[in-house]
């Protein structure tokens, strides 16, 4: 009976986890499909952005500065010997170590003055990158990363990553990892204070919930996984310049976030993929991209103020609630 329940509940989660795992016997284009694996790489850096900003509600700009050293992490342990099985969660500690120091002082800001401050931190990491010759090669970058080193699987063998299948499917197992720990988390009793903080941190620290040490674990898990997509990014591209740090994909992820949905598992996702598509197929108009993502983020912060999974839901309850009126007056008329 628990499969059976399970089974109906999640049958629509269970139909894209069949649709994700057969995508590449779907698509057929080499440059489509690498939108595809770089639409999961940006969902799990939208998911991190999604914990501090959505759950949390810190609005923190310096995401692509974690990115940034998650990626350059990686390039400069690899280059020094290291696995990148070894390589990758080390510069994920050591962008979540950062972010830990960086938040000491910055969290004690509020509002616009927390959201300045981690910009500023961003665009210094950016700086550091392109000037600092000698360690990240200035603004020629690091270049002849090299791949995941192979995996021993049971009853398959050797796994390389080689091939832009094996990438995807790389890419995707680290995305289905990041969506089960955020849900977990959201979840959990942790996620709960994260959420209080975020309506009302003066109502949640009266009732006893450390509010500056739960925005401090926000920020820390948030750029843990920002600087694992920075460092899977830096493998599979195979060379990173100080771009990887950008102020401009900071911007990107929160427009990701803001039209699929803040404060929701999916939204995250839905926009990392959604927008990049559609701008794919209006390359004609990728001058004018500013000004349709400004137009856009106009009409969902009006109309529909949690993305497009709010508007999804909002749908559902309608939808629900006339079924509900109906029943109702069927059951009126019988009697």
């Amino acid at each position: 009976m628990a499969v059976i329940r399970f089974l109906r509940d999640k049958w629509f989660y269970l139909l894209l986890l069949v649709l994700a795992l057969c995508l590449p016997l779907l698509i057929t284009n080499r440059y489509h499909f690498q939108i595809v694996i770089m639409g999961c790489l940006f969902s799990i850096a939208t998911l991190g952005m999604n914990l501090i900003l959505g759950y949390t509600g810190q609005a923190s700009l310096a995401h692509a500065g974690f990115f940034g050293i998650g990626a350059y992490g990686v390039a400069l342990l690899m280059k020094g010997g290291l696995s990148f099985w070894v390589a990758l969660p080390l510069s994920a500690l050591i962008a979540a170590g950062i972010g830990f120091l960086i938040g000491l002082p910055t969290l004690r800001s509020r509002g616009s003055y927390f959201a300045i401050s981690t910009m500023c931190f961003g665009v210094i990491v950016s700086i550091v990158a392109g000037n600092w010759i000698d360690l990240t090669g200035g603004y020629n970058g690091i270049v002849g990363i090299a791949l995941p080193t192979p995996i021993h699987l049971p009853l398959i063998g050797s796994v390389g990553f080689q091939t832009q299948v094996a990438q995807y499917y790389l890419v995707l197992a680290f995305l289905l990892l990041t969506l089960f720990i955020m849900h977990r988390l959201v979840h959990s009793l942790l996620g709960l204070s994260f959420m209080a903080i975020r309506n009302n941190e003066a109502l949640a620290g009266s009732v006893g919930i450390n509010t500056f040490a739960g925005k401090i674990l926000s920020f820390v898990v948030a750029n843990f996984f920002a600087g694992l997509a920075g460092g899977i990014y830096a493998s599979l591209m195979g060379a990173i310049s100080p771009s990887t740090a950008s102020l401009d994909l900071t911007f990107n992820w929160l427009i990701f976030l803001l039209l699929g949905g803040a404060a929701t598992l999916a939204g995250p996702v839905i926009g990392a993929f959604v927008i990049p598509v559609t701008m794919e197929y209006l390359q004609s108009l990728a001058e004018y991209r500013l000004i349709i993502f400004g137009a856009l983020l106009i009409v969902v912060i009006i109309y529909f103020p949690r993305g497009v999974m709010g508007a999804v839901g909002n749908l559902r309850q309608k939808v629900r609630d006339f079924y509900d009126r109906k029943k109702g007056a069927k059951g009126a008329a019988a009697g």
